[in-house]
């Protein structure tokens, strides 16, 4: 069984397979439970999917964590039937397909008696309406499997299903092929290669996108009102994840980051390690589009802002079992008189609305941009014979409470950025930080 969180594109509970191709619902992350034994394992954020942390977690060397909360009998789980459910409707309709249904259309797939067990099941899940909870029949299994291991080609872009139930670009990732194609944060995906994504979860429309390198992709998205195709050709995705600036005229030192990778907290406290230095007591950091990753990530970097063990995140079970409650480590090291301002937008999920929200409710950071995309829920992949069984079993609490699933994180400063701030080249969200910063209001 191995832990996810989705953030986008699914497969970013928090995203962790660096250096992959990437379409992501949530990103990555390696947890540690205190009563429970780890191998290093990556959560897939189903963003974050992207999981949002959105997605879900795979170990980087292919390993995986056990719990030891899921009742166990003969195969390792529980199977005993529940006597107070009425399943006479079920063997109607069982029995009236068997004696009456006539193939009226050619089809790949022949009805199996294991086909109408797994579509029994598929539906059995479909009920629930969480489009992060998906069974997975072995062909679709293994396919998800050698996504997570990194084994296909991408666009670049982190994808969730939004509030309304529709499919949803959390972000296209810098310098992907996504972000060249010209989709942007918050675009409405509704079809690929001509298939409508009405009802389709993230894992379904990752199955559709990825692909050969060298292929395309086709996208039919509605950008505010508007609808168009935008064709895509498929790659290996390596995703910067750092840059700084130290803007000597302003006194300003940035720090933007991409998304949470296995090395993104090193990388991160490289660049702190810079800022310390440059005597700059103004800090940005900038979160815009960044889809999510590992929460230890997460939580080392909110570590330098917050002492040691204070709430940097909870996992709430809603009682199924203890909650897991995320502390930092007291790393500091921040200037005494820093201001700090992180950006958010649409496009920061997970691991971002995980670490913004802690500086936030804290009083560390004032956040500026617009609401984040909101993938606050944990999944768990379960193995069932050659089948999976991808299912939320929590959700993320910031410190003060409040359920980043719940409309994801509102700014203290909201403005936006339109289509044409960007093609003008001009960033309205970083200059109001910059006079923030340098005004004080």
């Amino acid at each position: 069984m191995a832990e996810m969180n989705e953030q986008f594109e699914e497969q970013h509970l928090f995203h962790e397979d660096e250096g992959e191709g990437a379409e992501r619902c949530s990103a990555p992350r390696t947890r540690r439970h205190p009563s429970k034994p780890l191998r290093t394992g990556v959560i897939i954020v189903l963003m974050l999917a992207l999981g949002f942390v959105g997605g879900i977690v795979v170990g980087a060397n292919g390993g995986s964590k056990v719990l030891a909360n899921v009742p166990l009998l003969g195969d390792g789980l529980d199977a005993t039937p529940d006597p107070k459910l009425d399943f006479s409707d079920f063997w109607k309709v069982y029995n009236v397909l068997q004696t009456r249904f006539v193939q009226t259309h050619s089809s790949t797939t022949p009805v199996t008696a294991q086909s109408q067990v797994y579509g029994a099941i598929q539906g059995l899940v479909a009920s629930y309406q969480d489009p992060y909870t998906i069974f997975f029949p072995p062909e679709q299994a293994k396919e998800f499997n050698d996504q997570i291991a990194g084994n296909f080609g991408g666009v670049g872009m982190e994808i969730g299903v939004n509030d309304q139930g529709i499919l949803t670009v959390i972000a296209p990732l810098k310098g992907t092929p996504a972000e060249k194609a010209g989709i942007l944060s918050g675009d409405f995906i509704l079809g690929i290669d001509g298939t409508s994504t009405e009802g389709m979860s993230t894992d379904e429309a990752v199955r559709l996108i990825r692909g050969p390198k060298g292929s395309s992709v086709t996208f039919t998205i509605n950008r505010k009102g508007e609808t168009k195709s935008v064709k895509v050709m498929r790659d290996t995705i390596q995703v910067p994840t750092i840059d700084t600036n130290n803007d000597t005229k302003t006194g300003i030192y940035t720090i933007s980051l991409y998304e949470f990778t296995a090395n993104s907290a090193d990388l991160f406290d490289g660049a702190f390690k810079e800022f310390q230095q440059s005597g700059s007591k103004k800090l940005i950091i900038d979160l815009r589009g960044n889809p999510g990753g590992y929460l230890d990530a997460a939580v080392s970097m909110a570590s330098h802002f917050l002492p040691k063990g204070t709430t940097v995140v909870t996992e709430d079970y809603e009682g199924h079992q203890q909650n897991i409650v995320h502390q930092s480590t007291g790393t500091g090291g921040l200037p005494a008189g820093t201001q700090v301002v992180i950006l958010i937008d649409q496009g920061s999920a997970s691991a971002s609305e995980i670490f913004s929200g802690a500086l936030q409710d804290s009083k560390k950071a004032t956040l500026i941009g617009t609401r984040s995309f909101g993938k606050g829920s944990v999944q768990e992949l379960i193995n069932i014979g050659d089948a999976s069984l991808k299912v939320t079993v929590a959700r993320w609490l910031t410190p003060s409470g409040r359920s980043i699933s719940n409309g994801g994180l509102t700014p203290d400063i909201k403005i936006e950025r339109t289509d044409k701030d960007i093609a003008a080249g001009t960033d309205p969200q970083m200059a109001r930080a910059i006079q923030f910063l340098t005004t004080g209001k």
